[in-house]
């Protein structure tokens, strides 16, 4: 088996960890972000990958820097890793690091290369209407996400699915791919093949207001918005003043017409209108101070009236 070195921070990196041990792979070094300030204390949090490196009695370090950290270099130099893993680290891979290991530093990338490119595929992919996404394993180089590609997985994306429920998925379905690619780079039976850039689309990383409700879309491109863009930073948008959430929601029906950026009741129903004529059956929601409320708590509650328009 190899030796290896792991880069990775996020939950979504864990089975990728977990799978690289379980199948005879030795992890010399577990590299992950510093710890960071979380929750309403702001205490210090290990990231997952340290969590589960510790429990796994990895050796760990968290560097605040590693293009210009010559300890870090000499301690990766010292090991030589015959391959490093990248799997959702949050930082520029040096020259350096490429060149060390013979087979290369290996990402696992949570689209189809070369769509989705950067921060937030999974989301993006969800957000843009995307019905199937996937996995990608591929040698890092300078770019950003543009090294050649090794080896890919499918994946289809459920109509009940948000960025949280697909990234478990892609988690797992990445960890075997990996242990299937590494194994394809030891035996010589994996071709890189260079990215076709005239494909390539972003997956930039997410801001607030990429959140927030644009009635001018129509119902269905919000829905997939709303999915895709959980938890942080969801969609939201302005009602009686307040910053209003709406959490849940599916596609009403096509005979439903609602005017743009309104609610109209229909008994229990709670449905809000978006461009041309189409809606959303809100089935969550939480107005600014408030906890999270069904549609029916809702509107009892506030009584939304059909002529108060949202967004402002």
């Amino acid at each position: 088996m190899l030796d290896l070195i792991f880069c990775g921070t996020p939950q979504f990196a864990v089975p990728t960890l977990e799978r690289l041990l379980a199948s005879g792979f030795r992890v010399k070094l577990v590299v992950t972000q510093p710890d960071r300030p979380s929750g309403r204390g702001m205490e210090l949090t290990p990231s997952p990958v340290r969590r589960t490196a510790l429990a796994l009695d990895l050796p760990v370090i968290q560097p605040d820097k590693i293009k210009h950290n010559d300890e870090f270099r000499v301690r990766l130099q010292q090991i030589a890793p015959e391959a490093i893993i990248v799997v959702g680290y949050g930082r520029i891979i040096p020259q350096w690091m490429i060149d060390l290991p013979p087979l290369g530093n290996i990402n696992l990338h949570a689209s189809l290369l070369p769509k989705y490119r950067g921060a937030a595929p999974i989301q993006w992919a969800i957000a843009m209407g995307e019905q199937v996404t996937g996995v990608t394993t591929m040698r890092i180089n300078a770019g950003l996400d543009t090294g050649d590609i090794l080896q890919q997985v499918e994946e289809p994306i459920r109509p009940e699915d948000t960025a949280t429920t697909l990234a478990q998925r892609l988690a797992l379905a990445g960890a075997q791919l990996m242990i299937a690619t590494l194994a394809g780079l030891k035996s010589g039976a994996i071709t890189p093949q260079p990215q076709d850039d005239t494909k390539a689309t972003l997956a930039p990383i997410l801001k607030r207001e990429d959140g927030q409700i644009d009635f001018a879309r129509t119902a269905i491109d919000t829905w997939n918005r709303l999915r895709g863009l959980q938890p942080w930073p969801g969609a939201f948008t302005k009602f009686r003043g307040k910053m209003l959430h709406i959490h849940a929601a599916s596609p009403a029906p096509e005979a439903t017409a609602v005017p743009a950026a309104r609610f109209v009741v229909e008994n229990d129903r709670l449905l809000l209108g978006f461009a041309n004529q189409t809606a959303l059956d809100i089935h969550a929601l939480q107005v600014e101070g408030k906890k999270r409320m069904t549609a029916r708590d809702f509107i009892n509650g506030y009584r939304p009236k059909s002529e108060e328009v949202l967004g402002i």
